[in-house]
C-alpha cells in the first residue's frame, strides 16, 4: 500500500522564495533586528530571543518546503507558526516593558512599506541580497520608528497566509487519500471478481 502522504516534487528547488509567507517572514525577521538594535545592552536576552523567534520563522518554513513528504511540510510550517505567536508575544512585553511605543492606526503603509513590492523585490532577487539594498524605504528606516501596530500588522498578515497555505496542503492530501482509498476499493473489487472466478473454475472441474 502507498503511503498517504505521498514524496513532494518541486518545481524549483527554493520555491518557497516564491512564496508570500516567506518574503513576509522575511522582512518580519528584518524590521525585528532593526528594531532590536535599538535596545539596551541590559535586554540582550530579551533582543536574542525575539531575534531567535524570528529568524526561525523564516527558517522553518525554508526547511519543511524541501521536506520529502506533505505531512513533514505541515509540521514545519507548525514550527513556524509557533515562532511566529512567539515573536509576538515578545514584542507585545517588550512594548509593556517601555521599549516599543504603541501609536494607534500606524501602519507599514505610513512607512512607505508596500508588501507586494517587497514580494516582487523578493522574488526577482532569489532573496540573495538584503533587503535595505533592494528597497529605497527599508534603507533608511529606524528602529525607534517602528511600532506595535507595524509588528502587529505584519504578525497577522503572515500568519494568515500560512494558515492559508497549511489548508491548501491539507485539501490536497485529503484529495489524495480519496483518490488513495478509491483506487484500494476498485482493487478489492477486482480481486473479488478474479477469486469467484476461481472458485468457478474448480467447481466445475470438480
Amino acid at each position: 500500500m502507498r503511503p498517504i502522504y505521498q514524496t513532494r516534487q518541486w518545481k524549483h528547488p527554493e520555491g518557497y522564495k516564491y512564496l508570500a509567507p516567506w518574503t513576509n517572514a522575511v522582512l518580519l525577521r528584518f524590521l525585528v533586528r532593526k528594531f532590536t538594535e535599538t535596545l539596551p545592552r541590559s535586554e540582550y536576552r530579551m533582543k536574542n530571543q525575539v531575534n531567535d523567534a524570528a529568524r526561525s520563522v523564516v527558517a522553518n518554513i525554508e526547511e519543511g518546503y524541501k521536506r520529502p513528504t506533505t505531512k513533514e511540510y505541515l509540521d514545519f510550517l507548525g514550527f513556524s507558526q509557533g515562532s511566529l505567536e512567539e515573536v509576538k508575544g515578545d514584542i507585545k512585553r517588550i512594548m509593556q516593558d517601555g521599549f516599543l511605543k504603541s501609536k494607534p492606526g500606524a501602519d507599514l503603509a505610513e512607512l512607505n512599506i508596500d508588501l507586494k513590492e517587497i514580494k516582487g523585490i523578493l522574488e526577482e532577487s532569489k532573496g540573495e541580497i538584503g533587503l535595505e539594498v533592494l528597497c529605497a524605504p527599508l534603507s533608511t528606516l529606524k528602529g525607534n520608528e517602528l511600532t506595535l501596530e507595524v509588528f502587529l500588522e505584519i504578525i497577522n498578515k503572515t500568519e494568515y497566509l500560512i494558515r492559508r497555505l497549511v489548508a491548501s496542503l491539507e485539501s490536497k492530501t485529503e484529495e489524495r487519500i480519496k483518490r488513495l482509498y478509491g483506487e484500494m476499493d476498485k482493487e478489492a473489487e477486482q480481486f473479488d471478481e478474479e477469486l469467484k472466478k476461481i472458485v468457478e473454475e474448480s467447481k466445475i472441474k470438480e
